[in-house]
């Protein structure tokens, strides 16, 4: 269990093993999962915290909005998921964070670029970058 001196992380739902990344499955990382079982992580899915369903069509960020493979913009629901995993990341203590990489919520440093074609760019996902304007420390699972 973790200690008053072992700080608090809020990780990616879909790295601790729960179905809820865009195509209802799960990115599962053990190391991951070893800081939820020692009491140290809270997972969030900050999607499914805005209203979006699971499974739902892929997401990318363009710019600053958030569209879906339909030309749909559902920059809201990322908008308002992103404000609430914030806020019980406040609840929870939390002072980091371990995000999954090159996601339109928690991808850190590169992100799809809105094309649906696989390509990347320099840029964060929405939670990631409310995160860091928070001051958390944020990481991606290539981090730990």
């Amino acid at each position: 269990m973790a200690d008053s001196t072992t700080p608090r992380t809020i990780v990616s739902a879909c790295l601790a093993g729960i179905f809820c990344r865009y195509d209802g499955s799960t990115r599962a990382n053990a190391k991951v999962v070893n800081l939820i079982r020692r009491g140290e992580a809270l997972p969030v899915c900050p999607e499914q915290l805005g209203g979006l369903p699971t499974p739902r069509p892929p997401c990318e960020r363009r710019g600053d909005r958030v569209l879906n493979s339909e030309g749909c913009d559902v920059t809201a629901p990322f908008a308002r998921g992103a404000e609430e995993a914030l806020r019980l990341a406040r609840l929870a203590g939390c002072t980091r964070a371990v995000l999954q990489s090159r996601s339109p919520s928690c991808g850190l440093g590169r992100i799809h670029d809105g094309s649906f074609r696989g390509r990347l760019v320099d840029g964060n996902g929405v939670f990631a970058a409310l995160l860091l304007e928070n001051g958390f420390t944020v990481l991606t699972e290539d981090d730990l």
